[in-house]
């Protein structure tokens, strides 16, 4: 089956996901952590891409992005890709590629799923045993939201605003959430929207979309009912 086209889509929040190949450390330093960030930050504010949440894993990334047209993302990432590779290679002795491949993305309701992404980025560390809790990783943007730092670079999404009236409010209440944690449903949903590049929201959200989309946005065709035995 032919590979679906990458979702790309003006004004909508991204999920993208981008993994070493063979699962091999694409970070080994805080120096190449620092500079991917660095990257990022530089090649966003020249597309016009607001980043609003990371997470920089030993042998993957996750990025919560908005761009303002189609093309930009991946401007971005291919941008971003080509930089950092080459300075990998450089400072390791290597050749060849550092990517599993084309990075995976998809679009997202934020009233459902923009703040359950964001806490899911942020307890990937913990759930990979590397800290005990969120706030002890200094490579995710949980620390921005939570109040102990300011990644000025990083554009907040509407919904945390919403979490209350004034900042410390807000971090509180981000940093409870967090605290929380994602239901087993929200992270599956969240996981295996992202591998097959499906929409990820509820069916009015995915039915608008479908409008201005150029491929289809779920498994199923819109609208074909399903077989009953």
């Amino acid at each position: 089956m032919a590979r679906l086209p990458r979702l790309s889509l003006a004004g909508q929040v991204h999920h993208v996901l981008q993994r070493g190949n063979n699962r091999q450390p694409i970070f080994t330093t805080g120096e190449e952590h620092a500079a991917m960030l660095q990257l990022l930050a530089q090649e966003c504010r020249r597309a016009g891409v607001a980043l609003h949440a990371y997470v920089l894993m030993p042998n993957h990334f996750h990025l919560l992005l908005t761009p303002p047209q189609e093309g930009a993302l991946s401007h971005v990432l291919q941008a971003v890709g080509r930089t950092y590779v080459r300075r990998f290679n450089l400072a390791h002795g290597r050749s060849g590629t550092l990517w599993e491949g084309r990075y995976r993305s998809t679009v997202l309701q934020p009233e459902l799923y923009l703040l359950p992404c964001m806490a899911y980025f942020d307890l990937n560390p913990v759930r990979a045993s590397l800290v005990q809790a969120a706030k002890d990783y200094p490579w995710s943007s949980h620390g921005h939201y939570a109040g102990l730092r300011n990644d000025g670079w990083l554009t907040p999404p509407p919904t945390y605003w919403a979490l209350d009236n004034t900042p410390f409010a807000r971090e509180a209440a981000y940093a409870s959430m967090v605290h929380e944690g994602v239901t087993s449903a929200q992270q599956d949903a969240l996981t295996r929207s992202v591998l097959g590049g499906w929409a990820l929201g509820d069916e009015g959200f995915v039915a608008r979309l479908q409008q201005s989309a150029p491929r289809r946005l779920t498994r199923s065709q819109p609208g074909r009912p399903r077989k009953t035995s």
